[in-house]
C-alpha cells in the first residue's frame, strides 16, 4: 500500500519528556525511523552516527542550545533542519531561519501541523512520503486532502480526514482513544474522550461502513481499520 520506498530518519532533539514520548510515538506511526536526543551534545552526536534525513530541534536545550545546533548541523550537511520553540517573537524565528533552519514551529502545536510541515520540508529537500493510501475500494490522496469509495468522491471535514488518514495509513493497528485524542485534537488539547466516538461514528456514515467491517470497535482498547 504504501509502496517501496526507503524509510525516512528523523532525529528528535527535546529535553521536555512528554512531547518528545508524544512526537516520536506519533512519528514511529507515520512509519519514520526515530531517535531521540536530550540535549545538544547528545544530538551532534547521534547525527553523525544515526545519519537523519530530517532534525525536528528545540531551541531551548540544557548546554548547547538548539541554535548552536542548528549551526554546527548546517555547517556538516544539508539535513533538513525543523526548529521548535516557545519564542513567538519575529526577531526569534528570523534567527532560527538565519541559523540555517528550513522552517520554525512555535509550540504549543498541533500534530497535524507538525506533519505537514514535516512533509512541505521533506519535499524541499527531494524527499516525499506516499501521497496516496489506499485499503479496498477506499483511498486518500494526503496531498489534495480528497478521499473517494469506489471512486465515489466523500466529502470530510478537516477532522474527519485526519482520523481517516491516520487509520488507513496503519490497517489492522489499534488506536485507543487517548492516542487518537493526541495525534488528532493535539496533545495541548483537553477534549472530552467520547468526541472520538462522536467522529468515528460521523465517519462510518460518510464513507459508508454503517456495518462496520471497515472501522472497527476492538472492545476496551479503541478502533482499527481492516479490510
Amino acid at each position: 500500500m504504501n509502496g517501496d520506498r526507503p524509510t525516512i530518519r528523523i532525529l528528535v532533539v527535546d529535553d521536555e519528556q512528554v512531547l518528545v514520548e508524544l512526537l516520536s510515538t506519533g512519528l514511529r506511526y507515520e512509519g519514520f525511523a526515530v531517535e531521540v536526543a536530550e540535549d545538544g551534545v547528545a544530538a551532534l552526536e547521534l547525527a553523525a552516527s544515526f545519519q537523519p534525513h530530517l532534525v525536528v530541534l528545540d531551541w531551548m536545550l540544557p548546554g548547547l542550545d538548539g541554535y548552536a545546533v542548528c549551526q554546527r548541523l548546517r555547517a556538516q550537511s544539508d539535513v533538513a533542519i525543523l526548529m521548535l520553540t516557545a519564542k513567538a517573537g519575529l526577531d526569534d524565528r528570523v534567527a532560527g531561519l538565519d541559523a540555517g533552519a528550513d522552517d520554525y514551529l512555535v509550540k504549543p502545536f498541533k500534530f497535524k501541523e507538525l506533519l505537514a510541515r514535516i512533509r512541505a520540508v521533506l519535499r524541499r529537500h527531494q524527499l516525499s512520503l506516499t501521497r496516496r493510501l489506499s485499503l479496498g475500494d477506499l483511498a486518500v490522496d494526503r496531498e489534495t486532502r480528497e478521499v473517494w469509495r469506489a471512486d465515489r468522491p466523500i466529502e470530510l471535514t478537516p477532522r474527519e480526514f485526519d482520523l481517516l488518514e491516520l487509520l488507513i495509513a496503519h490497517p489492522r493497528q489499534v488506536f485507543s482513544r487517548e492516542t487518537l485524542l493526541n495525534r488528532i485534537w493535539g496533545y495541548d488539547h483537553v477534549a472530552d474522550p467520547n468526541v472520538v466516538e462522536v467522529y468515528v461514528s460521523t465517519l462510518r456514515d460518510k464513507i459508508g461502513d454503517k456495518d462496520r467491517q471497515l472501522i472497527r470497535t476492538v472492545r476496551g482498547d479503541g478502533y482499527t481499520l481492516r479490510d
